[in-house]
Order: structure tokens, then sequence, then C-alpha cells
């Protein structure tokens, strides 16, 4: 199964699988353009990113809320939020 990332203003909106059968059981670059021409036979608009579950392109797999970044061509987690610890008054 392929699976392609909908980024709208550099981030992942969502995630879905297109059979490979459907690609021509091309493999990725070449799937890229027919996954999408796919896609927008579907009706589905938006820029779309093939990505790769085991993180073999992309840099990782893009999941929602995920970011592009198209200069380096990957998928980058967002930052992990700073953990404040609690101070306790004395």
């Amino acid at each position: 199964m392929a699976h392609f990332a909908k980024v709208e203003n550099g981030i992942v909106g969502q995630v879905i699988v297109v059979n490979n059968e459907t690609l021509g059981d091309l493999e990725f670059p070449d799937s890229e353009a027919v996954g999408q021409a796919f896609i927008a036979s579907l009706g589905l608009d938006g820029t779309w990113k093939q990505t790769s579950y085991n993180g073999n392109f992309r840099g990782k797999y893009a999941g929602s809320g995920d970011t592009y970044d198209s200069e380096l061509d990957e998928f980058v987690a967002p930052p992990m939020p700073e953990i404040v610890e609690p101070v306790t008054p004395e």
C-alpha cells in the first residue's frame, strides 16, 4: 500500500492509502505522480506528497500535524513541548 499526505501551508492534515495496483506497482518516485493523478480523479484537491510507512524516503512517515520541509523534501515531526517541572514552595 502507498501512503499520501495532504500538505497545506507546510502542515500535514491527513494521510490516505492508495492501492499499489492503482499505481501500476511502480516504486517511488515514479509512483508519486500516478498517485497524485488518482487522488485528483477522486475529487480530492490540494497538494499530496507520497510518504513511506517504513521511513524509506522523505525522512519519516508523515503524520497529521507534521510539517513538510520543501527544501529538504522531508517530513518533520513537530517539536516536543518543553516539560516544566512544578515548583513546590518550601
